[in-house]
């Protein structure tokens, strides 16, 4: 995985479709700016959670074509893709076929059946579903109330539970949500090997696992990042995905302490820096580089592989710091984002279980051009391969209307707002823009950043020093966290 800076957006983000993407990143603005383009999933026929909900991997012409993909291509930009490894939506048509068989559809076990994983484990309740032994339930982690089933009506008026950990809605027969696939089926296996095939062919070179550490279950266990089930998934999906040269990023967010990044590279995979959004916040507000020092020193001198981020679709993370910034600096960090119009996500509605703060990064930033920048920089001269936001590269502000539009759980959409062509290129005079995408470009063409350049990180509890350095070439960042100013010294 190369560190050139990686473009994020979903494929409507910047303009209607991926082609509007295309044509800008053809323009002059943004030339030699991103090698690399994370295009979020909804680029994939889909129904729930913008995306994350797939009903199958071919192209949802309407946002995406091979032409604008192939055009990419030309363009030396490759791409990160995503892969949801734990469930398939309920419109699938592996879930349509069991709904419609019931016991004669060859997918009767591409799902999991409740039922048959907890027999012996349990008590069959009335309702027709085995409510497991309470030494089981009390290791397990959920993701919402209840138990994580959805009773699936067969054709022959039998119903039966299956495991369901995200989203369900349920109307008679017709279903909606994201349905956990069994991965000891072969017909499942089957399934990731041609998605993973359909995947390289559109040009990616990253493949992104989105909740994979929840796919491997047993009886007994957390049900979530299970060991060693879910190290030894990971080694299969490997196993299918090297020969088609596609590296895999596991998504997985835990606290700082329970070192999972570190299990991670020691296994040769690379990581989500998902400390860096937190840390930056805390180092610009407070200004101190104390803690976001360490963690780059620690980075480099573990020689850990990262994607970074500021912003993301998601939010920003902040169960992550847990261990790595004293508690009440995480509640600290919480409340002057909440402060400034984020919105708070408590893990599936238990409290001090913080996931993450819902906010623009240029918001939870005060909307300071100033602040905007200095983040910018420290991301750009991090260690890793930086992920950029195209909502936090146009600066933009939290979008109260489009929650509100939203609805119940709607919170995310705060930092997703579709920018049109005009507001595009209105946002492209502004000063900030421009700024940050000189300091992207430089990250994608000075040769001091070139694979193999020796990092280097220093400085006091006020101040934070940087330099890369390749052959002759080198480029230090030198920021003042006293005064939020920054400056940048290199020779190509």
């Amino acid at each position: 995985m190369n560190s050139k800076p990686m473009l994020n957006a979903y494929p409507d983000s910047l303009g209607r479709n991926l082609g509007d993407i295309v044509t800008l990143l053809k323009t002059e603005a943004l030339q030699n700016v991103f090698s690399s383009f994370y295009i979020l999933p909804s680029l994939y026929h889909s129904d729930l959670d913008r995306g994350f909900s797939v009903i199958d991997y071919d192209l949802n012409e309407q946002l995406a074509d091979r032409e604008g993909l192939d055009q990419l291509k030309n363009m030396g930009i490759d791409l990160k893709l995503d892969f949801i490894l734990n469930h398939a939506s309920a419109q699938s048509p592996q879930f349509q076929d069991l709904v419609e068989k019931g016991e004669a559809s060859v997918f009767r076990d591409f799902f999991i059946d409740w039922n048959h994983f907890w027999e012996g484990h349990g008590t069959m309740t009335e309702e027709g579903y085995i409510q497991p032994d309470e030494s089981c339930l009390k290791q397990m982690f959920f993701r919402k109330p209840g138990l994580p089933i959805l009773m699936v009506e067969f054709p022959n008026g039998k119903k039966v539970p299956y495991w369901n950990t995200f989203y369900q809605e349920v109307h008679g027969r017709q279903y909606l949500g994201q349905m956990d696939v069994n991965i000891q089926s072969p017909k499942v296996w089957e399934f990731y090997r041609e998605t993973l095939e359909k995947i390289a062919s559109y040009g990616a070179a990253i493949v992104r696992l989105d909740a994979f550490a929840y796919a491997p279950k047993a009886p007994g266990k957390k049900n979530f990042l299970n060991d060693p089930e879910t190290w030894e998934l990971l080694q299969k999906i490997h196993a299918l995905a090297e020969p088609l040269g596609l590296t895999l990023l596991p998504e997985i967010h835990a606290a700082y302490d329970e070192k999972i990044y570190e299990t991670l590279a020691e296994k040769g995979y690379a990581t989500y820096d998902f400390f860096l959004p937190g840390l930056v916040i805390d180092a610009i507000e407070n200004r101190r580089g104390t803690y976001l020092a360490a963690w780059a020193k620690e980075i480099v001198e573990k020689k850990i592989s990262t994607v970074n981020m500021l912003g993301c679709h998601d939010g920003i993370p902040l169960l992550d710091l847990k261990g790595l910034l004293p508690e009440e600096e995480i509640q600290s960090l919480i409340e002057r984002i909440v402060s400034r119009g984020g919105m708070v996500k408590n893990l599936h509605g238990q409290k001090n279980l913080y996931y993450q703060v819902n906010a623009t990064y240029y918001s939870a930033l005060g909307a300071s051009d100033e602040k905007m920048l200095l983040a910018r920089a420290i991301q750009m001269f991090m260690p890793g391969k930086p992920q950029v936001w195209y909502l936090d590269l146009f600066a933009g502000k939290n979008d109260h209307e489009a929650v509100r539009r939203a609805g119940e759980s709607g919170h995310k959409e705060i930092n997703r707002t579709n920018l049109s062509t005009d507001q595009i290129t209105e946002g492209l005079k502004k000063d900030v823009v421009q700024k940050q995408l000189a300091l992207i470009r430089m990250r994608n063409t000075h040769k001091a950043f070139s694979e193999g350049a020796e990092v280097a990180i220093s400085g006091g509890e006020r101040s934070l020093e940087i330099r890369w350095e390749y052959n002759s070439a080198f480029a230090t960042l030198y920021v003042n966290f006293e005064s939020g100013t920054y400056t940048i010294v290199e020779s190509r």
